[in-house]
Formats: C-alpha cells, sequence, structure tokens
C-alpha cells in the first residue's frame, strides 16, 4: 500500500539530483540507495572472484580486440 512520507526541501534536492532520468520515481532512488549498502549475494562474491582470476590469468578480452573481432 503505499504511503507518503515528509522530507526536507533539502533531502528533495538531493534525491533529484540522483535520479538517472527525469522522469525516475523518488522510491527508486531510495532504492537504488538501499541496494548499494546491501550485502552482496555468495554468489555475486563467487562470480567476482572467479573474474579477478581470470583477469589475472590473461583470460579476457579488451574492447579494441572485440571492436577488431567484430569489424567495428
Amino acid at each position: 500500500m503505499p504511503t507518503t512520507i515528509q522530507i526536507s526541501e533539502k533531502l528533495q534536492k538531493e534525491l533529484t539530483k540522483r535520479k538517472l532520468y527525469d522522469k525516475e520515481t523518488y522510491e527508486d532512488v531510495i532504492w537504488d540507495l538501499i541496494e548499494d549498502t546491501l550485502e552482496l549475494s555468495e554468489e555475486t562474491k563467487r562470480d567476482l572472484a572467479q573474474a579477478r582470476q581470470e583477469i589475472k590469468e590473461g583470460k579476457f578480452h579488451t574492447p579494441e580486440e572485440v571492436k577488431k573481432q567484430l569489424d567495428l
């Protein structure tokens, strides 16, 4: 059920600055801020560790290599 909250004009201006696009809601902005503080899942932590290992082992392609392969 939607509800109304009271915020200061200063906070409203700050939330407005954080919008990624004009029609983004304040709720979306707040969820994005909350998401940034949440703990990463164990699966995400494993994926990040694997990606870091692959980079150390040189198992990646640079943007230049990809462009060349795709004839861009």
